[in-house]
């Protein structure tokens, strides 16, 4: 079983993912700011981090960046938000998050998700990243407009590293409504994922974490046809 730091500064999100985590056989260790955080992790390093975004202190991006700059990132960190953008979520990523958790978390999810980054090699860096960071902008009162990033951003890590030119991220205006960027993303996100997998739903759907019904839902609302035929049996 793994050693997991949550971070996160509400202690009810704390106790509840503790106790989930426990009975799964982890070992936990809480923290309820960076301050704590960065202390946990100078003492022993974890084998995976459940990182909350918005912080009082220091925001979770931020923190993830200053580890990414020391080499720190040699364990797998898992963001977490209720209030989180579409910026947020992909600036996370290309720093070095394996992946991004919505609030309310589901214990599937939260399980599952755990289970993929364990299993994924991790390898410490300096990284290279921009130093401005759409995370310190101030968290949203009442929570309300929350984006729907869980399924924007599961398992797009591993797209992430690929020439951002071929994923066409750089296309996406980012003065447009929050919705419209976001299916913008999602289209190019997806019609990704069904060229890698040739097509095939069963990959793409394991690719992106949805199972089958929602993902031709999501398709469908996208405007992208999923009938192609597989390449390899067009030929």
């Amino acid at each position: 079983m793994a050693r997991i730091l949550v971070v996160d500064d509400e202690v009810g999100i704390r106790e509840l993912l503790s106790e989930i985590l426990y009975d799964e056989g982890h070992t936990v260790e809480l923290a309820e700011n960076a301050a704590e955080a960065r202390a946990a992790r100078a003492r022993k390093r974890p084998d995976l981090v459940l990182l909350d975004i918005w912080m009082p202190d220091t925001d979770g991006v931020s923190l993830l960046r200053e580890w990414g700059s020391q080499g720190l990132l040699d364990m797998p960190v898992i963001m977490m938000s209720g209030h989180a953008t579409v910026d947020t979520a992909v600036e996370a990523t290309r720093i070095g998050a394996v992946d991004f958790l919505e609030k309310p978390i589901t214990l599937q999810k939260l399980l599952k998700t755990i289970s993929a980054a364990l299993a994924r090699p991790v390898v410490a860096k300096a990284a290279s990243v921009p130093t401005a960071t759409t995370a310190s902008a101030p968290m949203p009162a009442g929570g309300g407009g929350q984006a729907d990033v869980s399924d924007l951003v599961t398992n797009a890590a591993p797209a992430l590293e690929l020439d951002p030119h071929q994923l066409q991220l750089s296309s996406i205006p980012l003065d447009q409504p929050l919705r419209e960027a976001r299916d913008e993303f999602e289209r190019i996100y997806f019609e990704y994922h069904l060229g890698r997998e040739n097509h095939s739903m069963t990959r793409v759907s394991e690719r992106t974490g949805l199972e089958r019904t929602h993902l031709y839902r999501k398709l469908k609302q996208l405007g992208i046809d999923a009938s192609r035929r597989r390449q390899s049996e067009s030929r």
